[in-house]
This record gives C-alpha cells, sequence and structure tokens, in this order.
C-alpha cells in the first residue's frame, strides 16, 4: 500500500507510515487511506483489500467496504459490497478482520465484477447483503 497506514493514522495530524497508535483519540481518516487495506478472517485468512468504500451521503456514514478477492494484478477479480460494520479494525496487525466468514463462504457471497456494480441504493439488495453477513442493516 502506498497511502500511510490506514487503520493507525493519529487523528488531525499529518501521520506517517508507522505512526503510533493512540486508543485515547477518535480515529478520522481520508477514504482513499483505506483503499488496498488487508481484510483478513478471524482465522487470520487473507480474504482481499479493501478496494473503495461506498459512502451513504444521506445518512452521513461508510455503508459498504468494496473488498476486492481473486484475480491477479486486478484482473479477473470478483467484487464484494460488506456491510461496514461487518468489519472489525485491527490496529496493530494494521488490516481489517471480516469474521465468522472462510474463504468458501465469501466464495459463495454475492459479488459482481468491476463493469457490473449492485446498485447500493435498492433496499431489496442491501437487506440481503446484510443478512448474508449476518448484519443488521444499519439504517433501520
Amino acid at each position: 500500500m502506498n497511502s500511510p497506514n490506514p487503520i493507525n493514522l493519529p487523528v488531525n495530524q499529518g501521520a506517517t507510515a508507522g505512526a503510533a497508535y493512540d486508543t485515547s483519540r477518535r480515529r478520522v481518516i481520508a477514504s482513499r487511506t483505506l483503499e488496498g487495506a488487508k481484510v483478513v478472517n478471524d482465522l487470520g485468512e487473507e480474504l482481499g483489500k479493501i478496494d473503495q468504500v461506498v459512502l451513504d451521503i444521506d445518512r452521513g456514514r461508510i455503508a459498504y467496504a468494496v473488498l476486492s478477492f481473486g484475480g491477479f494484478m486486478g484482473l479477473g477479480d470478483k467484487l464484494f459490497a460488506l456491510p461496514w460494520s461487518s468489519l472489525q479494525s485491527d490496529p496493530v496487525n494494521e488490516r481489517f478482520i471480516l469474521g465468522g466468514v472462510d474463504r468458501a463462504r465469501l466464495e459463495s457471497a454475492p459479488g459482481f465484477d468491476k463493469d457490473h456494480w449492485p446498485v447500493f441504493a435498492d433496499d431489496q439488495w442491501a437487506v440481503g447483503i446484510h443478512d448474508y453477513y449476518g448484519i443488521d442493516p444499519y439504517w433501520q
């Protein structure tokens, strides 16, 4: 990842990679620093990397992390919309954890490719994604 550490940035400072993490402060970071962050399951198996984040601008929050999985050098990657609340930050290991999802479950998850994105505002689609990952929809 070429950008500063996406999880370890101190708040409101010009942080550099490897800056000390201060648990007494809120973590506020630029969305572009999340791109490329590693995502693992609770067994430590690498599941992929965050490709993008999707914002719900009406509610002022992150709705989804788009996970890139598989492929080689960006070719043939399958993309998955993960409800943001399904991810747990792991600042010590500079990654995110998607608990309860092994590689096989992720491979069979509803996904999409870079040319055929879902309509994130479609309530039926959104409820289905949240149900798949066992997460209550954030807007309810």
